[in-house]
């Protein structure tokens, strides 16, 4: 009989975010392939969604099983629940256990950071961010850790959590305040991480010199941007593949997917980068990313020993 094994709790917040990015950039230029990854895993329960996210490198393996409990808001609970278990890639013999939910609140603004990283304007100061939940303040600090922001305006359904974030924001040194989804006009940076399932404002008011990002769902049937902007914007997406099955943003707009990028080719410098009209950046999440960043803290861990 084999003795059960006692593995370690890895600390998410040992990796700052912009050390996440670094993560997932490293990732990328050793030449994984987003598109060759494997799909997520999708499984409907009576309280929401269960996700199996799988993916393998040579040095690492990890799976996130991850909960999407849309009932528990109504509980003070989080809605993103879930665990990270990290494999040695050579042996799939188990390393370590992190917290599901907080690699996903560090790994996806940190996805979002690297491509708007890439995709805003040099002088991008001002940042309208939609929600005021976890991700929205995981988006904030990442977006601050690669671009000089001047300027925060929080557009959030209930006031009080949009107050509270207009004060973490103040906390930062940066000016901020509550808004309405109007001032995308005034935008240089959009970031939309919302439950919405309906276009959040008027693409058509979205300013050329903006970067747009959208991370809310992983839905084919939901969307937080318009077909306005989408048909006007250059597109950019994690992978095309899985942007097929999961980015309502894009699949209802039908966009002409021989035109959209993906994140690899932007991070690798073959994307082309217009100026001359919004960009659009849609992310629905993806299983080499929580790899990418579990990984990096796992090392992490080992050089401090």
């Amino acid at each position: 009989m084999t003795r059960p094994v006692t593995l370690p709790w890895l600390p998410v917040d040992r990796l700052t975010p912009s050390q996440a990015v670094d993560a997932l950039v490293e990732a990328l230029r050793g030449g994984l392939d987003p598109e060759a990854c494997p799909a997520r895993l999708g499984v409907p329960v009576p309280a929401g969604e269960l996700l199996v996210m799988p993916a393998a490198t040579a040095e690492y393996a990890g799976v996130k099983i991850a909960g999407v409990a849309p009932g528990n808001a109504r509980r003070g609970l989080p809605r993103i629940t879930g665990s990270y278990l990290l494999l040695d890639g050579a042996t799939l013999l188990p390393l370590a256990l992190l917290d599901g939910a907080a690699l996903t609140t560090l790994r996806t603004p940190a996805v979002t950071a690297l491509a708007l990283d890439r995709l805003a304007a040099p002088e991008a100061a001002h940042l309208v961010l939609f929600g005021a939940g976890p991700q929205a303040y995981g988006h904030l600090d990442a977006l601050l850790a690669v671009r000089p922001l001047r300027r925060v305006t929080v557009v959030a359904r209930r006031a009080e959590a949009g107050a509270a974030l207009v004060g973490y924001a103040a906390s930062l040194g940066l000016p901020a305040a509550a808004g309405s989804a109007a001032q995308v006009a005034e935008a240089d940076l959009v970031v939309c991480c919302t439950t919405a399932t309906e276009p959040l404002f008027d693409g058509a008011a979205v300013p050329a010199h903006a970067a747009v990002a959208a991370v809310g769902s992983h839905s084919p049937t939901a969307r937080e941007v318009d077909a306005a902007l989408v048909r006007r914007a250059s597109c950019y997406v994690e992978a095309r593949a899985v942007a097929r099955r999961e980015a309502g943003d894009l699949v209802l707009a039908e966009p002409d997917w021989e035109r959209v990028a993906n994140l690899a080719e932007l991070v690798a410098g073959t994307a082309e980068v217009r100026t001359d009209r919004p960009r659009f950046f849609k992310s629905v999440g993806m299983a080499w990313q929580d790899l990418a960043v579990a990984a990096a803290i796992h090392r992490g861990q080992d050089r401090t020993r």
